[in-house]
């Protein structure tokens, strides 16, 4: 399953991969723990620090994360699908290769 853009009723909707949703769920939440410390943040406004801890009050904990994981691995995975990850490791030794300058005397470089 590639991931950018999937055609539904001729409309372009974004495509979000079961592990993208659960790592959103780990960084919102660190996003929110950082709002929460004045050392780490500290021109962030009283109400927003209020916000914030009661967001995380209710947030889904360690356990309830490794459950949605096993009971919806179609909406939650903590890792990339194999085929994906695959695709994007090509993807990132394609953008090396482009970004790397050639020895002219490398046989391994050579388009030959």
């Amino acid at each position: 399953m590639l991931k950018k853009r999937l055609l539904t009723h001729s409309r372009v909707k974004p495509v979000t991969l079961a592990d993208e949703r659960y790592r959103s769920l780990v960084e919102t939440k660190k996003f929110l723990m950082t709002l929460l410390s004045p050392h780490a943040t500290p021109k962030v406004p009283r109400v927003i620090r209020e916000r914030a801890r009661l967001l995380l009050r209710h947030w889904p904990a360690d356990y309830h994360m490794e459950e949605m994981c096993r009971l919806m691995p179609q909406h939650f995975a903590k890792e990339m699908e194999p085929l994906y990850r695959m695709v994007k490791q090509r993807e990132q030794e394609r953008n090396e290769e482009v970004t790397q300058p050639r020895d002219p005397h490398n046989q391994e470089n050579s388009n030959w």
